[in-house]
């Protein structure tokens, strides 16, 4: 192994080493394969530690209320670090919050950096899992307090000595320089931030100089599809472009797919960022109205859709962005159906025969050759092609979601493809089901939902509400 080592475990507010802080800090210090010093303490952070944080680690604000900030810890940690290696796993996330600690306090602090779920990977790849809870069950580790900085780091100081015994030196020394070699990332962004990223699902947001998005994407495993558009092997033109741009990522989890897909195409057309195409608002999205009333032709007229109520749609057919969308749909049907251009309104109105009757594409209802009525009923029939789905429940539904790997769980409140909310307690649903918002159509939420309960999996999580 390297001569001088450092291993280290962070706990933390967060996630995020530019926003959260630290709030414990272990560190062993090993020379020559010898432990030489041992060291932690509590930090005060400065900040409330957040609920789920506390019931996480078991690390409370009553118990770093009395503890030093990290300035004043500063010294010693720089000490004890000088000349090792940093050693930690998923090593990048806790050198990105020492780093950041330092830079908070006007200091720089650099290190080499090895990383123990790299060198597990390099070291054991016939596992898959590599976290530390798995190294600890694999190889029998001894962890005095798993989620404490000092007990994480002892059982991190306990997998060194076991992989120093069983590999041979130049498979050991292999293995190192892969888990040492720095992650592809944006120059700007700094250091621990894509190794705070969960592994969950979510909507991740880019940001470049100002607090306007650049992008937003969704997956169901965040840290992976974010470190993916930085590498260097799969990056297009697009990615490259993208990642000179980023300065700063955040993240929403979510519990599952269908809550990312939602999330997503809601916070596009809310927040526009620059380098997504763009979700159009669906204030324009229109469908058409048949309305056999009208004394002159055309019979079908434009009914907005965006917000509205489709209880209120039994006369309503399609639906469409624009009026060329529309016009291309209604000329294929007139073609296979003989349907009056004039009539259904792709072509204006005019005196005596319509253009398509005397190509005889037309049956002649602008020539007397057939009543509005029979074509019409012929019109009405060829419609239903272009409806919306019929929504399957009498009611609104439930659809849960629920995470194992994050514990998150949610339920949708969905009725006739509207999405009226989202909770993610049953008390939280319960006061979302008493007083539900008025349904409000958006066809990009509507077409994820079709999408979605066309799967089995989908229509699993479904329950009727009432």
């Amino acid at each position: 192994m390297l001569p001088r080592l450092a291993f280290i475990d962070v706990e933390t507010t967060g996630a995020n080493p530019v926003v959260d802080r630290v709030t414990e800090i272990a560190i062993l210090r090993v020379e020559n394969g010898v432990l030489v010093e041992r060291w932690s303490s509590l930090v005060n952070p400065g900040m409330g530690i957040p609920p789920s944080i506390q019931g996480f680690t078991g690390i409370t604000d009553a118990m770093v209320a009395g503890a030093p900030p990290f300035a004043e810890l500063a010294d010693g940690v720089r000490a004890l670090l000088a000349d090792c290696v940093f050693v930690a796993h998923n090593a990048r996330f806790d050198y990105g919050f020492i780093k950041n600690e330092f830079r908070r306090i006007g200091q720089d602090f650099d290190a080499p950096v090895l990383c123990t779920v790299k060198l597990s990977r390099a070291l054991y790849p016939q596992f898959h899992r590599h976290g530390l809870d798995a190294l600890i069950e694999r190889h029998g580790l001894t962890c005095t307090a798993r989620h404490r900085a000092m007990g994480d780091t002892e059982a991190l100081h306990q997998f060194a000595g076991i992989v120093a015994g069983e590999f041979e030196r130049d498979v050991l020394e292999a293995a190192i320089v892969k888990a040492m070699k720095a992650p592809s990332r944006p120059a700007g962004l700094p250091e621990g931030v894509l190794e705070g990223l969960p592994e969950g699902p979510g909507v991740y947001f880019f940001y470049g100089e100002n607090d306007l998005p650049i992008y937003i994407g969704k997956s169901v495993s965040l840290r992976s599809r974010v470190m993916s558009h930085f590498s260097a092997d799969h990056r297009s033109g697009k990615e490259a472009k993208l990642a000179q741009q980023v300065r700063r990522v955040e993240w929403q989890q979510t519990a599952g797919e269908l809550g990312a897909l939602l999330l997503e195409a809601r916070l596009i057309k809310e927040r526009k960022p620059t380098e997504n195409r763009l979700l159009r608002e669906t204030d324009a999205v229109f469908g058409l109205r048949f309305d056999p009333t009208r004394k002159r032709s055309p019979v079908l007229v434009r009914e907005l859709l965006g917000g509205g109520d489709p209880a209120d749609w039994a006369e309503v057919y399609g639906s469409f962005r624009t009026k060329k969308e529309a016009d291309n749909a209604l000329r294929e049907l007139a073609t296979l159906y003989k349907l009056c251009p004039r009539r259904i309104g792709t072509e204006p109105w005019g005196d005596g025969a319509c253009l398509a009757h005397q190509m005889k594409r037309c049956a002649g209802v602008c020539a007397g050759r057939e009543s509005h009525a029979e074509h019409d009923e012929r019109l009405l029939k060829v419609l239903e092609s272009l409806r919306l789905r019929r929504w399957p429940w009498l009611g609104p539904v439930a659809i849960r979601e629920y995470h194992a790997d994050t514990g998150r769980s949610a339920m949708h409140l969905v009725d006739r493809w509207c999405l009226l909310g989202t909770a993610e307690d049953e008390a939280s649903f319960g006061e979302l089901v008493a007083t539900p918002p008025g349904r409000a159509f958006d066809l990009d939420t509507y077409r994820i939902l079709v999408r979605w309960l066309d799967t089995p999996e989908g229509r699993r999580a479904v329950t009727v509400v009432g």
